[in-house]
């Protein structure tokens, strides 16, 4: 049996250049709830118990993936790049929309309220997209890839909290639903360091794994001569 050769549909690698006409940047719940101290669980920590437990997490935060991201936002935004956000946001105040296994986990995120928010310093643009899921993956309770489909998106590059959990659920959705996904190393990460060095091993082989630095050379090279 004679194999036909590969389509422009079929690339042959994971490894391509990021093109900023069919790129799109997933920026996975980067909100008040999980972002800032004082949202979501760890607000009725004390001072103490949160420096203990979340003060590295909280550090990596303001000191790389916020940075990192923001980065990215403005060299998406310049390339001509989709910039999408996803936040945990119930549809419903009570949270009965809510997956079986956020449920059982006892968090509800009403709608509308300030911790389902992006943060102020990743503040989404007036015409970009924030899909609110009640889910782990984005791609399980939204519509993201019809969105995305519609954009004419095919290279995903996916970043935010945590890179055990709804970062790695939307790589793995998204690579088994036929995009191209790149992972941020620099501008992911969970409540330990070594829990992010896992997660990133877990995807190696299943996405590309990318540096901040690489992907903004790559869409400055392939960004339209008008927007450089």
């Amino acid at each position: 049996m004679s194999t036909a050769p590969m389509s422009e549909t079929q690339p042959p690698t994971r490894d391509l250049p990021l093109d900023p006409l069919q790129t799109g940047l997933l920026v996975v719940d980067m909100q008040n709830f999980c972002v800032r101290p004082d949202g979501g669980e760890m607000a009725l920590l004390s001072p103490e118990t949160d420096e203990i437990d979340y003060g590295a997490y909280f550090r990596r935060l303001e000191e790389t993936t916020v940075p990192n991201i923001q980065r990215l936002q403005a060299a998406c935004r310049a390339a001509g790049a989709e910039v999408l956000y996803t936040t945990i946001e119930s549809l419903t105040l009570d949270g009965r929309d809510r997956s079986l296994d956020y449920k059982i986990s006892g968090f509800n995120i009403p709608k509308g309220a300030w911790e389902g928010r992006v943060v102020d310093e990743l503040t989404p643009g007036a015409d970009e997209i924030v899909l609110p899921k009640s889910s782990s993956s984005v791609f399980i309770s939204t519509n993201i890839d019809y969105v995305l489909r519609n954009l004419g998106v095919r290279q995903l590059v996916i970043c935010g909290i945590r890179s055990d959990h709804c970062v790695q659920s939307a790589v793995r959705d998204a690579c088994d639903l036929g995009y191209l996904v790149t992972l941020v190393r620099d501008a992911s990460t969970s409540f330990s360091e070594d829990v992010h060095r896992t997660a990133l091993g877990t995807l190696q082989g299943y996405c590309r794994l990318a540096t901040t630095d690489t992907l903004l050379a790559e869409l400055a090279a392939g960004a339209p001569k008008a927007a450089r």
